[in-house]
């Protein structure tokens, strides 16, 4: 055979054993990442990176804007409760300087390239860098409270099967931060941590009732709390409490269900002026021709605003009910 030749299938072995190589290199790696992406909450994947159960506990304590024993970090308490029961994960600091930054430049951008006054543009400035996140926070906050809600009577049902089974509380509160998916996997994963590292169970329930917010868990909190100081029956005052729980949830999926029609109803008459305006404006621009050169026209757009904004207050408060 041919020195060119021998050369040639020499070279072609090489590049068949660079694909396969290749092949099994981006196999192994998705199956890793598969791997990791099916376990089932945040705080079973930071223990499958080989982390110490304590360093992970920290970690999670202070990806929620919390100090190392679970305290609130910041003497805002009332912003630190609110970021630390929206469920967001980062450093406090940076999610405000996000934006504080895009409130900045939009300011800036309305200032400079839209001709909008410095007042205009620093009520931008407010709007975007501090009211936006309190809303984006509070939004964050009730949807983690709602599907808590959906997940709190299983884990209890969870939690009395163990116990009747002869488990004693912190391996049955263990068994379900490893088998429920976030948000209630990674907090009830923090107190099995919490009650491992030297705290009592009903300190760790309400430590978990503040990171979450839900009154459930304050109810859970005063039950174990009166359990551990009188005594009783542990696993019934759970299941009572399952129960409870799920006749509270069924009640609020029926008021819902009840006054959909009136959100609908609210949600269309709110957008409804908007969107005509913003069709007036794309198919007709000179339609008001010159108002908008009158000195009047801010003023009146202020206080038909204001009116608005207090009749869809007034229709939000109508169709949703706290109980």
């Amino acid at each position: 055979m041919p020195t060119g030749q021998a050369l040639l299938y020499f070279i072609y072995v090489l590049a068949a054993a660079s694909v396969i190589l290749a092949g099994e290199a981006l196999y192994l790696s998705l199956a890793k990442r598969r791997s990791r992406v099916s376990v089932i909450n945040h705080r079973l994947r930071r223990l499958a990176d080989d982390v110490p159960a304590e360093q992970a506990l920290q970690g999670l304590l202070r990806e929620r804007g919390l100090t190392d024993a679970g305290d609130f970090l910041f003497r805002l308490v009332g912003l630190n409760r609110l970021y630390t029961q929206s469920g967001i994960t980062g450093n406090p600091l940076s999610f405000a300087a996000m934006f504080v930054m895009a409130g900045l430049a939009m300011a800036f951008l309305f200032f400079l390239v839209l001709r909008f006054s410095a007042f205009s543009s620093f009520l931008i400035l407010v709007a975007v860098g501090s009211v936006l996140p309190l809303l984006f926070l509070r939004r964050a906050r009730n949807k983690r409270i709602q599907k808590f809600a959906r997940q709190l009577p299983d884990a209890l049902d969870m939690i009395v099967r163990s116990l009747r089974a002869g488990h004693p509380a912190s391996v049955a509160i263990s068994l379900v931060a490893r088998e429920m998916p976030d948000p209630l996997g990674t907090e009830f994963g923090i107190v099995s941590d919490e009650i491992t590292f030297g705290l009592s169970i009903e300190q760790a329930a309400r430590k978990l009732s503040q990171r979450v917010g839900f009154e459930g868990l304050h109810l859970l909190s005063i039950s174990l709390s009166i359990q551990a100081k009188t005594g009783g029956n542990l696993t019934e005052i759970l299941s009572n409490l399952s129960s409870v729980l799920r006749e509270r949830q069924k009640l609020r999926l029926k008021i819902k269900a009840l006054s959909s029609e009136g959100r609908m109803s609210a949600w269309i008459i709110s957008l409804f002026p908007l969107v005509m305006f913003g069709i007036l404006m794309v198919v007709a621009p000179s339609y008001y021709g010159e108002v908008w050169n009158s000195p009047l026209i801010v003023p009146v757009f202020l206080t038909f605003g204001l009116w608005a904004l207090m009749g869809d207050f007034i229709m939000y408060r109508m169709v949703n009910f706290d109980f």
